[in-house]
C-alpha cells in the first residue's frame, strides 16, 4: 500500500495545558478589584498572543499546538471569569481579618518572637507569595480569618506551632 495518501500524525503528544489555580468544589470566586481587571487584562494578552501564532503560517505541527494550548488556556480562563464574584473593599476601619485586607501578624512565641508578617488576603488567581498576596482558601488566610486586631491566634508553621497576634489590618 502506498504510503501517498496516509495522513501522518504530525502532532505528537497532546499538550499539556497549565490549570489554573486550585478553587475547592463549591467555594465562591471571590475577586478584588484588582484581580478582576488581572483576569480581563490576562484574557487581552492570551487574545494578543492567539493572533500572533494565528498569523505565523511557518511551523504547521507547532502552530496547531500552541493554538490548543492558548484555546484552553482561554477558555479555563474564560470560566473562571465568568464564575467571578467581585468584593468591594470596605471603606470604614478594618476591625476583622476579612478577604480583601492587608494584614500584619507579630510572632508571641513558637519560632522566633517579634518576628513580623504582612500579606494581604486575596483570590485565587491573585495570590502570589512572593509579593505578599495569600489566596482566602489557603490554611493560613483560613486560620485567621475572622480574628480580630490584637488577638492571639496559634498557627501551625511546619514543625513549629507559634502563637501570633493580629497587629494591624487594613484595607490598601
Amino acid at each position: 500500500m502506498s504510503r501517498a495518501f496516509v495522513k501522518e500524525d504530525d502532532s505528537g503528544e497532546p499538550p499539556i495545558i497549565p490549570p489554573r489555580a486550585a478553587l475547592p468544589p463549591g467555594t465562591p470566586n471571590y475577586v478584588t478589584p484588582q484581580g478582576l481587571q488581572m483576569l480581563r487584562a490576562e484574557v487581552g494578552q492570551l487574545e494578543m498572543e492567539r493572533t500572533a501564532i494565528e498569523a505565523n503560517r511557518q511551523d504547521e505541527p507547532e502552530r496547531r499546538r500552541q493554538l490548543l494550548i492558548i484555546n484552553g488556556r482561554l477558555s479555563a480562563l474564560t470560566e473562571r471569569l465568568a464564575s467571578a464574584r467581585l468584593v468591594e473593599p470596605l471603606s470604614e476601619s478594618a476591625d476583622q481579618v476579612r478577604f480583601g485586607v492587608t494584614v500584619t501578624l507579630r510572632t508571641k512565641s513558637g519560632g522566633k518572637p517579634g518576628t513580623i508578617r504582612q500579606f494581604t488576603i486575596v483570590g485565587v488567581d491573585e495570590a502570589s507569595v512572593p509579593d505578599g498576596r495569600i489566596s482566602f482558601v489557603s490554611p493560613l488566610a483560613r486560620s485567621i480569618m475572622g480574628a480580630t486586631l490584637g488577638q492571639n491566634i496559634a498557627l501551625r508553621m511546619g514543625p513549629v506551632t507559634e502563637t501570633v497576634e493580629i497587629a494591624d489590618i487594613c484595607y490598601s
